[in-house]
């Protein structure tokens, strides 16, 4: 391969800007919420709901604004839905009540789902067919920084500037990628898959392929089960496992680092052996969320599995992507934007899920069991796809079919 070809296209730095603000924006809220709660005078419930309103507008927006742009070329989709994104930032930096807030937010998450989906497609479009699975995790690397360093010190400049300013930095950021969007990313090529999908209609009929929903579920259930783990996370830190409060957000530092060697890892393991990849990985992390649970009492053992849980968990991340659109691959716009949906179905199952168990009075450790059984039955699922797939070979096109245009 020659140099050219084996430099990292700039596109991908821009996605990875655009997936880091996000992400920010997805996840630095939780540690700003008593002051949003006390500068609006509302609980800390209803702040909560800032959390459960943005996760349920990705959800909706993942599938139902891809939908809508399906006809449309992919580089001024991807701008246009950065530029929603800064909308709604700066509406969450200038609010003056709880409504405007919320309005922020859900503007905001609008544009998560489809950018994730369209973004991962236009990933793949950048880069020779053998490291497609690889650009993907590059791109979603920006999510798992945004984990790591951005809102640890999102939190910390809310803390001491007021949380305005973590949206008013969210806001420059999106910026940054918006520009960044505009200059790097290729502007060539026909509109998305529109000639070669029938549009709209093309792209729903990847969805009468049995192998697309077998993706949705795995996705909803593997991923779902390591979210309903980490949810109540810092409950199991310092009730089960001894830690002090004050210790629990670098201990989560450990397991977004974890986060993101596991995507890195995950996405060039997918470009090697997809269906191995991905049945290994969920089949780990089945075992590291067992040993989670039976070790929590454990200080050393717990920052072990935390690690390890966030690098298989988010191991799955970029073959759980790229299965999808490897099923559907004459038409992936909108199932890799229903996947995004996917992930965050399964986010608030394994959370809802977790909540029952501790509601039900069987200590902290039941949300890791929990997520255990559900990313086992993930693995079941996946174990049940990949027999049918072996027995209708046709089914998987060829690698240089997955992708018909990056832009």
């Amino acid at each position: 391969m020659s140099q050219r070809a084996s430099a990292l296209p700039g596109g991908l730095i821009a996605l990875a800007v655009g997936a880091f603000g996000i992400g920010l924006t997805e996840f630095v809220i939780m540690g700003l919420l008593p002051q949003v709660a006390a500068d609006f005078a509302v609980t800390e419930a209803v702040a909560g709901r800032l959390i459960s309103g943005y996760a349920l507008s990705v959800a909706v927006g993942g599938v139902a604004l891809t939908a809508a742009v399906t006809r449309l070329r992919r580089k001024p989709v991807l701008l246009g839905l950065m530029v929603l994104f800064i909308a709604g930032n700066l509406t969450s930096a200038l609010a003056g009540d709880y409504a405007t807030m919320m309005t922020g937010r859900i503007v905001a998450a609008l544009c998560h789902g489809a950018f994730f989906g369209i973004g991962a497609v236009v990933a793949a479009g950048l880069v020779p067919p053998a490291r497609r699975a690889g650009a993907i995790a590059m791109m979603f690397a920006g999510l798992t920084i945004a984990n790591v360093l951005g809102v640890p010190f999102g939190t910390l400049l809310g803390q001491h500037l007021g949380w305005r300013s973590t949206f008013w930095a969210i806001t420059g950021i999106g910026v940054l990628a918006l520009v960044g969007l505009a200059l790097l990313v290729p502007g060539r090529g026909p509109a998305t898959d529109a000639a070669a999908s029938g549009g709209l209609r093309g792209e729903l009929r990847a969805f009468t392929r049995p192998q697309v929903w077998f993706s949705l579920v795995v996705t909803v259930l593997g991923f779902g089960g390591m979210f309903g783990a980490f949810t109540y996370i810092a409950y199991t830190l310092t009730e089960v496992s001894g830690f002090a409060t004050a210790t629990v957000p670098w201990l989560l530092v450990l397991f977004g680092v974890g986060l993101f060697a596991g995507n890195l890892a995950g996405g060039r393991a997918a470009d090697a052996n997809l269906s191995r990849t991905l049945v290994t990985v969920l089949a780990v992390l089945t075992l590291v969320l067992t040993g989670f649970a039976l070790t929590a009492a454990s200080p050393a053992l717990t920052i072990a599995s935390l690690l390890l849980m966030g690098a298989f968990g988010f191991a799955t991340v970029p073959p759980l992507q790229m299965r999808i659109m490897k099923y559907a691959h004459q038409a992936p716009t909108l199932a890799s934007g229903a996947n995004i949906a996917a992930f965050n179905l399964g986010n608030a199952l394994g959370a809802w899920i977790g909540g029952i168990t501790i509601s039900a009075g069987l200590g902290y450790t039941s949300p890791i069991w929990a997520g255990a059984a559900l990313t086992l039955l993930g693995l079941g699922v996946l174990l049940v796809a990949e027999r049918s797939a072996a027995r209708t070979p046709a089914a998987a096109p060829p690698a240089a079919e997955l992708v018909h245009t990056a832009v």
